[in-house]
C-alpha cells in the first residue's frame, strides 16, 4: 500500500452551506479541490483511524470519480471499512438509514440534491454524523476551519476498486463492502408501512405514476412500488440514473415535473402522482385535479399517520422549518401533541428526532420524513399517502377537501429570485432588517404590518442557538411573509420569497392559490421595493 502525502494550502469557499458543500461540478474536478475537503472533513472529526464510514451519491456526473478519490484518502487515513453502494447509488435516505444499522462513524453522501447534474452543472457533498443526520453546526464550523488551515491530504496511489460487483473488496488495509443500495432500505419501507394494504389497493384498480426524473430514486421505486407492491411495470417514469438527469432539473414541484402535472389535470390522470429528486430525500404528491402543496402534504401526513403501522400509537411530536406554512401546527394541536418550528436545513430536526420529542418532519421544499432515518424521505412520503389512502379510499382530492374543512386552509406559494448579485441581495435583507421596529403599524396596499422580526432557534435540546435565520413580517388577517437567503445555490444568490394566507375553517377553500395570495404579494413588492432593486418583474420559480 502506497501512501502519498500531498502538500496543500487552504482553498478559499468551502464552506458548507444548510445540506453540505455545492459548488459548479468543474469546481470540485479541479486539481485537489476535492482532496482538501474530504481531509478537512477527517480532520475536523479527530481522524478516520479504524473508523467506518457509509459512501454514496446520486449517480451524478464525477460521482463515480469522486467516490474512487474518497475510498482511496479513506484507507490512506486508516479508515477500517467503507460500505458503498453498487455503482456508488445510494439514495440519501437510504444513506442514513445504512449508517444507523450498521453504527457507522458516519458517512459521506455526494449529491447537490435537486440542483442539476453535469460537467457543467452542479455537485455536492456532506458529511453525515453517525446518527445519520447531516452534520450541525458545530461540526461543519469544524470542518470550515480545518480548510482554511490545511496544509496537506493523504491518498492511496492510483488504487481502483470494483463497484459493479457486490461483495467485500480490498483496498490496502481497508475493507470496502459493495451493497445493493436498494435492499436494506426495502426492509426499512416494509417494516413502517401495511404492504398487504397497499398491494391490495393496487390489485384493486388504483393507479399511480411516479416520477423518479432520471435520478437515483429510480431503482428503489421500481423495487418497492412494481416488484414488491405489484404496481405495473411503467408505474415508475424515467427509472434509469442520469449522470445528467436526461438534460433536465430534478426538483420535484410544479416547474419542472410539469408534464406529470399536467398528466395529473387530464382525463387521463391516474389516482395518485408522485415524484422525487435528485437524490431521493424530496416529494411531489398529486391527486386527480388536484396539487398538494408540501406544507399541507406535512399537515395530512401528521393527522393520519395513524392509518400506517410505525405510527399507530400516535406521534410524540411534529416539527417544520419556519418558512413552511403553519398547518401542520393547527393539526398537532388538535392531536395535543407538541409542534416545533426551526431554521431551514434538516441537520436542525436532528435533536428532536434523537430526543423522541418529535415523530415527524417537514419542509416546504418539498422535504418531509420521521423518526425512521434522521434526513428527510421521498419515498416514504409517498408510501404513507398510499398507506393513508389504502385505508381511506377516497381520492387525494377529497381527503384534501375535508383536512381544509376541519383545519382551515392555508394558500401558499414560493418565489424564487435566482443568481441575483450578492451585494444586492445582501442590502436588500440588511435594510429590511434595519426597518423591523418600524414595520408595525405601516400600511402597503391593502395590508397593515402587524408584527416584524428576525427568527432564531434556540434548541430546546442541547440550548444551542441559531440566529440570522430569515426575516418574518406577519400581516393583519392572517397572513405572512418569510424572506430568506438560499444556502443551495451555486452562484450569486437566491431570494426566496415564502407567501402565506390563512383562511379559516368556513372560509373559501377553492381559490387560486396567486389570486388569494395577490394582496400579499403586492404588500410585499411594496414594502421592499423588490422589482426596482434587481430589475425584474417576474420571479424566475414560482411554486
Amino acid at each position: 500500500m502506497n501512501i502519498n502525502t500531498i502538500n496543500c494550502e487552504p482553498i478559499s469557499g468551502q464552506k458548507p452551506g444548510t445540506s453540505g458543500l455545492r459548488k459548479k461540478t468543474r469546481i470540485f474536478m479541479e486539481p485537489g479541490y476535492l482532496e482538501n475537503f474530504i481531509q478537512s472533513v477527517f480532520n475536523a472529526i479527530g481522524g478516520a483511524e479504524g473508523k467506518t464510514f457509509v459512501v454514496g451519491g446520486d449517480g451524478r456526473y464525477f460521482n463515480r470519480k469522486a467516490i474512487q478519490i474518497i475510498l482511496n484518502m479513506a484507507a490512506a487515513n486508516g479508515a477500517k471499512k467503507v460500505i458503498v453502494g453498487q455503482r456508488g447509488l445510494l439514495s440519501t435516505p437510504a444513506a442514513s438509514n445504512l449508517i444507523r444499522k450498521y453504527k457507522t462513524d458516519g458517512g459521506l453522501i455526494l449529491s447537490a440534491s435537486h440542483n442539476p447534474g453535469g460537467i457543467d452543472a452542479d455537485f455536492g457533498i456532506k458529511y453525515n454524523v453517525p446518527n445519520g443526520g447531516p452534520a450541525p453546526e458545530n461540526v461543519t464550523e469544524a470542518i470550515y476551519k480545518e480548510t482554511c488551515s490545511i496544509k496537506s491530504y493523504k491518498i492511496l496511489e492510483g488504487e481502483v476498486v470494483d463497484l459493479g460487483s457486490i461483495g467485500a473488496k480490498q483496498l490496502g488495509d481497508m475493507e470496502v463492502q459493495v451493497i445493493d443500495p436498494v435492499a436494506d432500505y426495502k426492509i426499512l419501507m416494509a417494516s413502517l408501512f401495511d404492504f398487504a394494504a397497499i398491494r391490495n389497493l393496487f390489485a384493486g384498480g388504483f393507479t399511480i405514476v411516479f416520477d423518479a426524473m432520471h435520478a437515483v430514486t429510480g431503482p428503489y421505486a421500481k423495487a418497492i412500488f412494481e416488484d414488491v407492491l405489484g404496481s405495473p411495470e411503467g408505474t415508475v417514469l424515467n427509472a434509469e440514473p442520469s449522470e445528467d438527469f436526461g438534460g433536465g432539473h430534478p426538483d420535484p414541484n410544479p416547474v419542472w415535473a410539469k408534464s406529470l402535472v399536467d398528466l395529473m389535470m387530464s382525463d387521463k390522470a391516474p389516482c395518485l402522482g408522485a415524484a422525487s429528486d435528485g437524490d431521493g430525500d424530496r416529494n411531489m404528491i398529486l391527486g386527480r385535479n388536484i396539487y398538494v402543496t408540501p406544507s399541507d402534504s406535512l399537515a395530512v401526513l401528521a393527522a393520519n399517520a395513524h392509518f400506517a403501522p410505525a405510527y399507530r400509537n400516535g406521534l410524540s411530536g411534529v416539527a417544520r422549518s419556519m418558512p413552511t406554512s403553519a398547518a401542520s401546527d393547527r393539526v398537532a394541536a388538535k392531536l395535543g401533541i407538541d409542534s416545533y418550528e426551526t431554521p431551514t436545513g434538516w441537520k436542525f430536526f436532528g435533536n428532536l428526532l434523537d430526543a423522541d420529542k418529535v415523530t415527524i418532519c417537514g419542509e416546504e421544499s418539498a422535504g418531509t420524513g420521521s423518526n425512521h432515518v434522521r434526513e428527510k424521505d421521498g419515498l416514504w412520503a409517498v408510501l404513507l399517502w398510499l398507506n393513508i389512502l389504502a385505508e381511506r379510499r377516497q381520492p387525494v382530492k377529497t381527503i384534501m377537501e375535508t383536512h381544509w374543512a376541519k383545519f382551515g386552509r392555508d394558500y401558499y406559494s414560493r418565489y424564487d429570485y435566482e443568481a441575483i448579485p450578492s451585494d444586492i441581495a445582501s442590502e436588500l435583507m440588511d435594510d429590511l432588517r434595519g426597518k423591523l421596529d418600524t414595520l408595525p403599524g405601516q400600511t402597503f396596499g391593502k395590508l397593515t404590518v402587524k408584527k416584524a422580526d428576525e427568527f432564531a432557534y434556540n434548541d430546546p435540546v442541547d440550548g444551542s442557538v441559531s440566529t440570522g435565520q430569515g426575516i418574518r413580517v406577519w400581516f393583519n388577517g392572517d397572513a405572512r411573509v418569510v424572506f430568506r437567503l438560499s444556502g443551495t445555490g451555486t452562484e450569486g444568490a437566491t431570494l426566496r420569497v415564502y407567501l402565506e394566507q390563512y383562511v379559516g375553517t368556513h372560509g373559501k377553500h377553492d381559490m387560486d392559490p396567486q389570486q388569494a395570495l395577490e394582496p400579499l404579494v403586492s404588500a410585499m413588492l411594496e414594502m421592499t421595493g423588490l422589482e426596482a432593486r434587481i430589475g425584474r418583474k417576474e420571479p424566475d420559480v414560482i411554486t
